[in-house]
């Protein structure tokens, strides 16, 4: 089992990052492509295009994953295998009438009646064809997951992925500009939908074998089945709109607001602004088992140690990534845009919004830890407080500030979900703030911030500069004593490992000893 858990939360783990990449890719692309206006039209649709895919998954993947995993474990395969027909079905049901609804009923209102923009109707209605594949992607996905296959996850994720960034790029080249991004999201969809159904068919009999000859399963039975999946998705589907409308409720309530191309400055920021959350989420991927199995077996020290070294690690690095996205903002948006420099007016929103990832950021690894210890529902009810918080600072900023606005709604409510997160992983751990390490990491950041004031702002001197604050920000870590002799110890293991560099990385750990502890 434990062989099963590493190896799939590996194979996760490395499919999240490179997908989070192919996704920023799409994103850069279709910008570039489309320019400003278009581009705004495609972030908008996009925004809706998730929040739809979540609703008619009605959050039953996680459902069926956990149910196949049940039934399988006392090999009642029978029920695992009517498990994902008796979801399968009400999934589809969902996703054909919420497909429905927006050609015909959402797609028209919103773009007459709540952004007064006709440009986005089509676009908009195109979702709707996307919906049936994508549920048919999450039901099958969810099954996969039960038997510990993950590796058909990312086949399945790929093949999606490369569809759309293929088919995309090419019908945009070809001149149908959005309608021709969103026609090839439909078309990355739907393979990866086929790919499912095919993986299902021929390599998923090994693990849910075909039904027995004498299993019957009634109508009652299957709606009683239903309501249990229901029941369980419940919690989940709130969980997931209320993530979905952080990422997506500002691009929303900007289509009410502001020109289309405010709208593309605004999403061609936000995907470089989320850039540090790597960092987190990996941090927060490993954190969430690693503290769930220290309250288990009650080892406290070691979960107030895997809590405190969460937060030190991942501050180290998002901190100063955060700081130094806000400070080179505009040289940022240049270079990655340098075939449509208007992106540049999106640079007050990056680094607004980069400072709010660093709150995001904490607030992850909050979540992780708190789910972990068997709290679940803390973050669910701070997420939907946060999504509301957001909508309302949105509406409020928006009119005045642009797309300023919306940046500085988001990272008041990201603020605002941190505190509250935070407060409950200490209190529920029994665990110390990490004051010392965290003030350290600050002082540290902000001297490298300092310097960085002084570097122009251009993108030649873009590379330059990074390497400048990397130098600044290591030797700002040194003035302040933040390393520890643990860390030195942990650094050096590390550095073992990497061949031919861990003389160098050795000669400088000798270097920070030196320094940090002569006067010690």
């Amino acid at each position: 089992m434990a062989n099963k858990l590493v190896r799939g939360s590996l194979i996760i783990f490395i499919g999240n990052i490179i997908f989070r990449i192919g996704g920023y890719l799409y994103r850069f692309l279709m910008a570039t492509l489309l320019g400003p206006v278009n581009n705004g039209i495609l972030g908008t649709t996009l925004s809706f295009q998730g929040i739809f895919q979540t609703l008619a998954a009605g959050g039953l993947p996680p459902a069926i994953s956990k149910y196949i995993a049940e039934y399988n474990a006392v090999e009642d395969y029978d029920m695992a295998r009517q498990t994902i027909y008796t979801a399968l079905k009400i999934m589809v049901f969902l996703g054909l009438f919420l497909g429905i609804l927006m050609i015909f009923v959402i797609a028209p209102y919103i773009a007459y009646n709540f952004m007064g923009k006709p440009e986005v109707m089509v676009p908009l209605q195109i979702i709707g064809l996307i919906t049936p594949f994508s549920v048919i992607m999450g039901a099958f996905r969810g099954a996969f997951q039960g038997v510990y296959k993950m590796e058909y996850i990312v086949y399945s994720r790929a093949i999606e992925q490369l569809g759309m960034i293929l088919f995309a790029t090419a019908f945009v080249l070809i001149g149908f500009s959005v309608v021709g991004a969103l026609w090839g999201t439909v078309i990355g969809y739907s393979l990866s939908a086929l790919s499912c159904v095919l993986i299902f068919k021929f390599y998923m009999p090994k693990y849910i074998p075909q039904p027995s000859d004498d299993f019957e399963f009634g109508l009652r039975d299957e709606l009683k089945l239903g309501l249990m999946l229901v029941k369980f998705s419940i919690p989940v589907i709130i969980t997931a709109i209320a993530e979905m409308l952080i990422y997506n409720i500002c691009t929303i309530i900007m289509g009410k607001f502001l020109t289309l191309a405010d709208i593309g400055f605004f999403t061609a920021a936000d995907p470089i602004a989320r850039l540090p959350l790597m960092i987190s989420i990996s941090v927060a991927t490993t954190i969430l088992p690693a503290s769930s199995e220290a309250f288990k077996v009650k080892d406290i020290p070691t979960l107030q140690k895997y809590v405190s070294e969460a937060y030190k690690i991942s501050l180290l690095f998002v901190v100063p990534m955060c700081i130094g996205l806000a400070l080179f903002a505009a040289p940022t948006l240049k270079l990655l845009y340098f075939k449509t420099p208007a992106y540049v007016a999106g640079a007050s929103a990056l680094a607004i919004l980069s400072i709010g990832m660093t709150f995001y950021s904490i607030f992850a690894i909050s979540t992780s830890i708190v789910q972990g210890i068997g709290n679940p529902r803390i973050p669910m009810y701070i997420l939907i407080f946060g999504s509301i918080t957001t909508a309302a600072l949105c509406w409020v900023f928006v009119p005045y500030l642009g797309i300023a606005g919306g940046a500085t709604a988001t990272t008041i409510a990201c603020f605002c979900m941190m505190v509250p997160c935070v407060y409950f992983v200490f209190k529920l751990t029994e665990t110390e703030a990490p004051k010392k390490p965290v003030v350290k990491i600050v002082m540290a950041a902000m001297i490298m911030g300092l310097a960085g004031l002084f570097i122009p702002k251009t993108t030649i001197w873009l590379f330059p500069g990074i390497i400048i604050c990397i130098i600044v920000y290591f030797f700002a870590l040194i003035l302040v004593r933040f390393f520890t002799t643990e860390d030195i110890a942990t650094l050096r293991g590390y550095s073992s490992k990497l061949g031919p560099l861990s003389k160098f990385t050795n000669k400088v750990l000798n270097f920070v000893e030196r320094i940090e502890f002569r006067n010690r």
